[in-house]
Parts: structure tokens; sequence; C-alpha cells
């Protein structure tokens, strides 16, 4: 299951979908209720683009 999760298109599909839904999540939703999934998007987002930098990073060594 670990292998399926950290595999390129589903960390690219965390990325960018989270990433889109921190941004907006604020505007639909008012107050609290729009700002703390905002956040916790933000952070799965983050998690998943360093995920792909490191694999990244990783790739470039073993070249």
């Amino acid at each position: 299951m670990k292998a399926l999760l950290s595999s390129k298109p589903v960390l690219w599909f965390l990325f960018l979908f989270n990433l889109v839904v921190a941004a907006v999540a604020p505007f639909v939703v008012d107050g609290a209720q729009g700002v703390a999934p905002a956040v916790g998007m933000g952070v799965v987002s983050l998690g998943a683009g360093i995920a792909l930098l490191k694999g990244r990073k990783e790739g470039q060594h073993a070249a």
C-alpha cells in the first residue's frame, strides 16, 4: 500500500488537488470553517511536494 501512495502520479495528484483546495477554501467558507481545511490541506500538499522533491533528488543521484 505504501508503494502505491508514494508513486509519482499519486503524489502529483495529492500536491495539486490539496493546493487548490487550500487556496479556495477560505473564500468559499467563512471563518474558522474555511481556515481549518485550508491549513490541513496545505500541510498535505506541502508533504506531497516535499516527497516529490525528495524523490527527484534521489533519482538524480542514482543516475
